[in-house]
């Protein structure tokens, strides 16, 4: 039996990995990822599948007079005969670098490494197992409503290995799903979208989320005509996770430092300890926050503002980015921290926006709005000036006009320019926060939860013919 055959589990790779190195410090990481999914269009199934893959990730360190370099080098679908070029091409990369100015001590220990030795989680077309038929009962129901249902659900199972030279071995499992299901009508003239994150599929309510979209598509049947303008709007928490998400990308503490971005303070340094909103508002990143737990260690690639390779396998601690409307803390790496003089504060993969004692749902400030705009979602997010974090984008599958505390009918979609640092000064009511589903960052952040937003003045400053 060969080599390849006998070593094929992740932790076997990065222990041979870590063997073949000659550099003066070596990192491995190893996903293995298996994706099961089903999509359908038009009330009926169209496709279901199951795919995996691996991805394995050599970082070589070469100590010089001027420094210490890093060589990165990223394979998918390395075996073991694959690992000794790997390597090499990583120690090549690095010996060919200049010296990394966030070369820090890498990490040591073996606080997350239980399971190392064990084969990765895995997925299968299983967990459908009590959706499926959910699905499919949805399916009667909006041909004898006279809607058609469009949409896909993906469940991914995603086991990383780290490990490296000074003795660190960690590894997490992480299942990610995402379900969304668009409602139009008969004639395909009017269409909803909802949206929801799970870890399993067992709370995944299908019923309640067609039963929304059929309300929605009924309150389409009356369209209102209004031009742009500002206007009291309420963002559902979908809508405020994408805002939300992109403020927290774009909140790097080097950048703020050096004056690039909208924490940066006049004059030099950066707004930490700066009130951003009068609500008691706490945005922040827990590893173990319930139903959105995530890797509890730093896992990076690539080095950038907020992370560094030398930083691989770095705990992550609960962090409030704001809390109770101050600006706290910066996502920082050991590197961009010292340069900032901030706390080091590792970026953490998911998001929770809360408002201290906030209890009231969407429907509830819907009910007290005496003249508004309900929103769905946004999407085509792109940024217009860093130093404000201006952002324009488009509204999509439903813009509804609210009067005396109900929906009367559906408007117009709208292009905004908003930015998400301003609005959180502008805020007059947050609702009860819950797990989100992102429209536009999904595919890369989905494990959020965040509350309605009012805001008395949302700039709507176009119309758009996007339906």
């Amino acid at each position: 039996m060969t080599e390849a055959m006998t070593v094929t589990k992740p932790g076997e790779i990065v222990e041979r990995a870590l063997e073949l190195s000659r550099a003066d410090g070596c990192v491995v990481i190893v996903r293995e990822s298996t994706t099961a999914n089903l999509r359908w269009a038009g009330n009926a199934l169209t496709t279901n599948g199951l795919t995996q893959g691996r991805q394995v990730t050599v970082i070589a360190t070469v100590d010089g007079a001027e420094g210490t370099a890093a060589g990165v080098v990223s394979r998918s679908g390395v075996t073991v005969d694959g690992l000794a070029d790997l390597v090499a091409a990583a120690e090549r990369a690095a010996r060919d670098a200049g010296p990394a100015e966030d070369a820090k001590p890498l990490v040591g220990g073996t606080r997350f490494g239980a399971g190392f030795d064990d084969a990765p989680a895995r997925t299968s077309i299983e967990v459908f197992r009590d959706f499926a038929p959910a699905l499919g009962e949805a399916f009667a129901r909006a041909r004898a409503g006279g809607r058609k249902l469009y949409g896909f659900a993906q469940h991914e199972m995603a086991t990383t290995y780290v490990g490296n030279s000074a003795g660190l071995r960690a590894r997490h499992d992480q299942p990610t799903g995402t379900f969304e299901l668009n409602a139009k009508s008969a004639d395909m003239s009017r269409s909803a979208w909802a949206g929801v994150a799970t870890r399993d599929f067992t709370d995944v309510d299908i019923a309640a989320t067609e039963a929304e979209l059929e309300q929605r598509v009924g309150w389409a049947a009356r369209r209102i005509d209004l031009p742009a303008g500002r206007y009291e709007t309420l963002l559902p928490p979908s809508a405020v996770a994408d805002l939300m998400i992109y403020l927290a990308w774009s909140a790097g503490a080097r950048d703020a430092h050096e004056g690039r971005t909208v924490f940066s303070k006049p004059g030099g340094g950066t707004r930490v300890g700066e009130k951003l909103s009068t609500l008691p508002l706490t945005l922040l990143g827990d590893p173990a926050y319930p139903g959105l737990a995530c890797a509890p260690f730093s896992t990076a690639v690539a080095s950038g503002d907020a992370s560094s390779v030398f930083d691989n396998g770095l705990p992550l601690e609960p962090t409030s980015w704001i809390a109770d409307g101050v600006l706290s803390a910066l996502p920082a790496s050991r590197f961009s921290a010292e340069l900032a003089g901030v706390p080091v504060a590792p970026e953490v993969d998911n998001l929770v926006l809360k408002s201290t004692g906030a209890d009231r749902s969407l429907a509830d400030m819907v009910a007290s709005t005496e003249r508004g705009l309900l929103l769905t979602c946004l999407w085509y997010i792109r940024e217009v000036d860093p130093q404000t974090l201006l952002l324009t984008g488009l509204t999509r599958d439903g813009v509804y006009l609210v009067e005396n505390g109900e929906v009367v009918g559906a408007v117009n979609n709208y292009r905004f320019n908003e930015s998400p640092v301003d609005l959180l000064g502008r805020v007059t009511e947050a609702g009860r926060t819950e797990r989100t589903m992102p429209r536009e960052w999904g595919d890369y952040f989905s494990r959020a939860a965040m509350p309605p937003l009012r805001v008395p003045d949302f700039n709507m400053s176009s119309v758009s013919q996007a339906s």
